[in-house]
């Protein structure tokens, strides 16, 4: 195969899947990781696809283009464990918390296992399952149902529904971007309603998100910024956006990947 040939064959398979690892297509197309690696470097420069570290995903989405779950969970891996781990360390036993969807909160979701007695409410597919392989019998995990959008939420009236009925302790949030004038963004308009949903519900909102989160803006907004009670990112958020961010939410927590 022709490395032009090949490149068209990668684009075609991120443009399905959203995204894509290194190792994959190693594998699907028997070449070497650097010739890999010299493929998506020349779609990346011919503006078709945005290097991740480990890959590739779909280059530039706008306002109202959701990737998938999986192509995101390619994204920012190291940045995204930190968080993680300590919205983690905010977690006690008897404590009842909701977990919005995204890979962030996915991450988080497999580091609650050995809490006592915790009660998750969530509206994503991949947390409830993160739960799922690591059960424990004094925890329990509600799952809303729903309509399930490309991140593997579940929205729309069902899911609305159940979470109006409860109340939870804290709400840890992720996000597709946030910025000053717009606030904490999703692409998805029907994420937007279910996760206004779970903010109505919790005592306390703890936001998610990396630092590449910052300026990048989704159609729908969810809550200003002021709303958060404590925001949790990476080192890789620059000093100015510190100081706007640490000026409109509760606290900033900044955590270093390395």
């Amino acid at each position: 195969m022709l490395a032009q040939q090949r490149q068209s064959a990668i684009l075609d398979l991120i443009r399905q899947r959203g995204g894509v690892r290194v190792s994959q297509l190693v594998s699907r197309f028997g070449v070497s990781d650097m010739t890999i690696r010299r493929d998506l470097e020349a779609l990346a420069e011919r503006g078709l696809v945005d290097k991740v570290h480990g890959g590739a995903t779909l280059a530039g989405p706008g306002s109202a283009e959701e990737p998938g779950f999986a192509a995101k969970s390619i994204r920012q891996q190291a940045e995204k464990r930190a968080i993680a781990e300590r919205a983690a360390a905010l977690v006690e036993p008897g404590m009842a918390v909701a977990l919005s969807a995204g890979t962030t909160t996915a991450a988080l979701a497999t580091l609650l296992a050995d809490v006592r007695g915790l009660t998750v409410v969530t509206n994503s597919i991949p947390v409830a399952d993160a739960l799922y392989q690591n059960p424990r019998p004094d925890q329990t995990v509600v799952l809303t149902g729903g309509i399930r959008t490309p991140s593997d939420a579940l929205t729309g009236p069902v899911a609305e529904a159940a979470v109006s009925a409860l109340n939870v302790d804290l709400l840890f949030l992720g996000v597709h971007g946030m910025s000053p004038r717009t606030g904490f963004t999703t692409p998805n308009l029907l994420e937007a309603g279910i996760n206004r949903r779970l903010i109505d519900a919790a005592r306390g909102l703890v936001v998610l998100a990396d630092h590449t989160k910052w300026e990048t803006i989704g159609i729908a907004t969810i809550a200003p910024l002021e709303e958060a009670d404590l925001l949790v990112t990476d080192a890789g958020l620059p000093a100015d956006a510190r100081a706007q961010i640490g000026e409109a939410v509760g606290e900033l927590i900044v955590v270093d990947p390395s």
